[in-house]
């Protein structure tokens, strides 16, 4: 998994709220067990009319946003369904970081097995970090993971809190599997020796 220690790149703001895995990706692009791919229909039916035409009003299809890799959104973030393909999406068109007031759980547990920061801030710094990616011509922040601050718009850095097992995943680019293969030198090591003189019968070479 790609590792995630620095990020400077554009804000994008979606203002809105309860933004869920549905409108993220929706069902009919289900199908697919790979990760690639997915981005050009991330937000399917806010990007595009019912004629596949690019939706002029929608933030990501205007400049400089088509590039974010940053994403500042409304409170309860992913919501709806499980679907890992949401974020799987989201990192295929290129976003790498959400800040939001709130995620759903499941969303926000599926962001870090994909590589990708979710930032909770309290809701007056998401909607300070809004009216900077709205209004300025270059919104461009920088997401520093090691001191967990967020800095480029002109004030002093945003601290934000991240759990300190979530923030190392990040850091070595460790999905859950990965995470519990690192143990294997050591306590799954140990499990299976003890499993072979406990249960002699289990083990193939036994």
């Amino acid at each position: 998994m790609e590792k995630f220690k620095y990020l400077k790149g554009i804000a994008a703001p979606l203002d809105m709220i309860n933004v869920d895995t549905d409108m993220i990706i929706p069902k009919q692009f289900l199908k697919t067990v790979t990760r690639e791919g997915l981005g050009i229909h991330a937000f399917e039916e806010l990007r595009y009319d019912e004629n596949g035409n690019e939706n002029p009003d929608f933030v990501l299809n205007r400049e400089p946003y088509r590039k974010a890799q940053i994403l500042i959104a409304g409170e309860n973030f992913g919501c709806g369904s499980s679907r890992e393909h949401a974020p799987w999406a989201l990192k295929d068109f290129g976003i790498r970081c959400i800040i939001a007031p709130s995620f759903a759980d499941i969303f926000y547990g599926n962001c870090f097995n994909n590589g990708m920061l979710p930032v909770i801030l309290p809701e007056e710094l998401v909607d300070r970090l809004m009216r900077f990616a709205e209004d300025n011509p270059d919104p461009v922040l920088e997401v520093d993971l090691p001191s967990q601050e967020i800095r480029g718009y002109g004030n002093a850095p945003i601290h934000f809190d991240i759990d300190d097992v979530r923030k190392e995943q990040l850091l070595e680019g460790l999905d859950d599997i990965g995470i519990t293969m690192r143990s294997e030198s050591n306590a799954i090591t140990a499990y299976e020796a003890r499993q072979v003189q406990e249960y002699p019968w289990l083990s193939v070479d036994g």
